[in-house]
């Protein structure tokens, strides 16, 4: 199946590590162009280098930014754009809110959380999708998380943030449709990332157990039997992102291998 990929300009904010970073694989694979936004210079190296080592042809431009400063952000986004000479994909996957079990939250976390999580996204989303209006076209994929639909104890300011980001990718599809830019989003469960350990540990504090016995509860919990892999969300977002899906917009899909079987 051809995604019609080849050339697009792709944006990816998280784009170092865990879904991000197979996210800038996966579209560098099929030959698009991307520039990668990270907070760290060590971890943007380290992902250029693994791109190197995984896809033959093609180098990602890299910038570093912290995306819960509005000004930051925007910066990327203009260097983003010169670089790429505009932007016609933006995958959001950047910023995550700290797993904490209930009794250890703050009014602090709650904020924390929608910096982290939440306006990280927006301040990259709100220039990026006025941008795609004026050029009359554009898709964006918001990698946000089950925790927005389904309350996890340890989750609760993270998850308030995600199911934020779900009502803005519904509303910013109905918003912009007619301008051409399609908005969809993923909600990964439990993925094996770099954050999942930090998960991990809140998870064990909070019922009194070890790390890797709530690695094994999370396994057990899914619908497949196993944690999801970062290129399988990739998959996804790619489909998404591409042609092949040119009519789907404003929707929120679970990748959850059948763990939550809701159909809403």
């Amino acid at each position: 199946m051809d995604l019609e990929l080849a050339g697009k300009r792709v944006l990816i904010t998280g784009g170092s590590r865990g879904i991000g970073l197979a996210c800038a694989k996966a579209f560098l694979r099929e030959d698009a162009r991307v520039a990668i936004v990270g907070r760290s210079e060590a971890n943007l190296a380290a992902a250029v280098a693994s791109l190197a080592a995984d896809v033959s042809d093609g180098e990602p431009f890299t910038v570093a930014a912290d995306l819960t400063d509005a000004a930051a952000a925007a910066r990327a986004v203009e260097a983003a754009v010169a670089a790429l000479g505009g932007i016609d994909i933006l995958v959001t996957s950047a910023g995550g809110a700290r797993r904490t079990p209930p009794a250890e939250l703050t009014p602090a976390s709650w904020r924390d959380a929608m910096d982290a999580k939440y306006f990280s996204y927006i301040h990259v989303i709100d220039p990026v999708i006025k941008q795609m209006a004026q050029a009359g076209g554009g898709a964006i994929v918001n990698v946000v998380g089950m925790g927005g639909k389904v309350a996890s104890p340890t989750h609760l300011p993270g998850g308030a943030a995600n199911a934020s980001l779900m009502l803005v990718t519904a509303g910013l599809a109905a918003a912009y449709g007619r301008s051409g830019v399609r908005v969809n989003a993923v909600n990964p469960s439990a993925t094996r990332t770099e954050r999942l350990q930090q998960g991990l540990e809140a998870e064990a504090r909070l019922a009194g157990t070890t790390v890797d016995q709530a690695l094994q509860a999370a396994s057990a919990r899914t619908g497949l039997g196993r944690l999801a892999e970062p290129e399988e969300i990739a998959d996804v977002v790619l489909f998404l992102a591409s042609a092949r899906a040119a009519y789907v917009s404003g929707a929120i899909l679970s990748v959850d291998g059948a763990t939550t079987p809701i159909v809403v």
